[in-house]
């Protein structure tokens, strides 16, 4: 049986997680990437999307992350995000109504003045949350 990493995922606020786990899948900007005990180290950007690992009871947990930063070493995986939160903490509504208004946002971006690029990152956000949290 293959040794099992430390994963601590923090954001300015508050440790999300911090615990064993047998792998970690997260998303880089250049690509998904995993990490397994024993990985070389490197460092890397992260995009928005969900970090997904398998605790050490075998069990599958999902952390949905707006962007970052991850490290890699052999035996620990870091992750520096902007915002963090669990699948369970994931208030499905909340993130329904923010697509809603993202998507209307951008609906209607030709009749007034809007910042496309923060309009359009509000739409991923919520697109991820929903994705995650509806799952």
């Amino acid at each position: 049986m293959a040794k099992n990493i430390m994963l601590e995922i923090v954001t300015p606020d508050r440790s999300v997680a911090s615990e064993e786990v047998q792998i970690v899948v997260a998303p880089g900007t250049l690509g998904e990437f995993g990490v397994l005990s024993g990985h070389t180290p490197f460092l890397t950007a992260l995009k928005v999307g969900a970090v997904r690992y398998t605790d050490a009871n075998g069990s599958e947990q999902s952390v949905f992350v707006n962007g970052g930063f991850a490290e890699a070493l052999p035996d620990k995986v870091t992750i520096l995000a902007e915002s963090a939160e669990k699948r369970s903490d994931i208030d499905l509504e909340r993130a329904r109504t923010a697509l809603s208004r993202a998507q209307k946002r951008l609906e209607d971006a030709n009749k007034e003045q809007i910042d496309y690029v923060r309009a359009r990152a509000a739409l991923e956000r919520a697109l991820h949350r929903v994705k995650l949290a509806g799952n």
